[in-house]
């Protein structure tokens, strides 16, 4: 039981990575408060609207009194430059980068001894298929909040982030292709990314701070020519 007596903040913790970290922390001992627009035994919310956060934190402190964790998972909205609007990109923004900025803000006052946060980028805060650009804006904006938060919170907490790669949220597994243009021979699932959110929240991390860790079996690291290793180009 590492984490009990801890409090864990989880956004978008009632589906897919953000579920199973709520889930995992739990096992381990620790009280978790979740936040998401589904319904369900949680806080239910649009994390996007100031007054749904303020109110959120306000439960948590009034339930808990100190927040040992903060886990920034809440997904934004995808959609790209033919068809996202100002009011789409201005929604991504707010549910991936305001709502992690406003939730520290509010919580900070109550950060336990030893506090960790951990922000969840993705792999495309560095790379991008087109017609992505809102998701892809706000995985870059927290992805470059975390290292500010992480020398603001200096002594008071460490600030990391993790940035997935393809991550079947349904557990689901793959062969043929999808499989093996991974480096890791396998597509991602969510333990791959709550296994670093736990370790992060450690004290085995205690001298990890201000750093972004991908996890996405070596995707971003593998060159693709066209014509090279069975890659071909189709347009």
């Amino acid at each position: 039981m590492e984490y009990s007596g801890k409090v864990a903040v989880v956004t978008g913790g009632a589906h897919g990575i953000g579920r199973c970290v709520a889930q995992e922390f739990g096992r381990r001992g620790a009280s978790v408060a979740v936040i998401d627009v589904r319904k369900g035994d949680h806080f239910v919310g649009d994390i996007s609207r100031k007054e749904v956060l303020e109110a959120f934190a306000q439960e948590v402190v009034a339930r808990h009194g100190r927040v040992d964790y903060i886990v920034n998972n809440a997904l934004p909205l995808m959609k790209g430059l033919d068809e996202c609007s100002w009011e789409d990109f201005q929604y991504a923004m707010a549910v991936g980068v305001t709502a992690p900025f406003y939730l520290v803000k509010l919580l900070a006052p109550h950060l336990a001894a030893g506090a960790s946060i951990v922000n969840i980028s993705s792999s495309r805060d560095r790379m991008s298929q087109p017609q992505t650009e809102s998701y892809t804006a706000a995985k870059g904006g927290i992805a470059a909040l975390t290292h500010a938060l992480a020398v603001t919170l200096r002594g008071r907490a460490r600030v990391n982030s993790i940035s997935p790669g393809w991550i079947d949220t349904d557990f689901s597994e793959h062969a043929g292709p999808d499989a093996a243009q991974q480096p890791a021979g396998r597509v991602g699932n969510p333990m791959d990314i709550a296994h670093m959110v736990l370790y992060l929240c450690s004290n085995r991390a205690g001298f990890i701070t201000g750093e972004n860790i991908c996890i996405d079996g070596g995707m971003t690291r593998q060159m693709i020519y066209h014509g090279d290793n069975g890659w071909t180009l189709t347009e």
